[in-house]
């Protein structure tokens, strides 16, 4: 949670629709420079002046249901403070995608609707008991 003063500075800095949207979404306000977006459409943002040690990056998400599973592997280390230059900057990372690695991020869907859910077809071993009371 940020002081009056702070959200007073940050509501001038960022102006009052990016104010609003990030009170919709992490109820805190927070400016700083637009470090890149991802192919996904994630915002990630860096404020190196007034914030907290490992507190000065952050990801806005492109979806209202987000997971930090949807960020790539690059700006995930970056986030995390694994790199000090982001994925724009960093040569490895710009020369594209390995033989090893998978064509297209996948997100892990844990938790969400369209996460894999298993069934099965075996008849149950207990039934539940339902007791039978006599009327009085």
């Amino acid at each position: 949670m940020s002081t009056i003063l702070r959200t007073l500075r940050n509501l001038r800095r960022i102006g009052l629709k990016d104010y609003g949207h990030q009170m919709q979404v992490c109820s805190d306000t927070k400016a700083g420079t637009l470090i890149g977006v991802d192919r996904y459409g994630n915002k990630f943002f860096e404020n190196m002046e007034e914030e907290l040690p490992l507190r000065t990056r952050w990801v806005d998400y492109k979806q209202q249901e987000y997971d930090p599973s949807q960020i790539e592997p690059g700006w995930h280390a970056w986030i995390s403070y694994m790199v000090d230059a982001p994925p724009t900057g960093d040569k490895i990372l710009q020369t594209g995608v390995r033989p090893w690695e998978l064509r297209e991020h996948r997100p892990t869907l844990t938790l969400s609707r369209a996460a894999f859910k298993t069934y099965s077809t075996t008849k149950p071993k207990y039934s539940a008991w339902n007791p039978v009371a006599a009327p009085r």
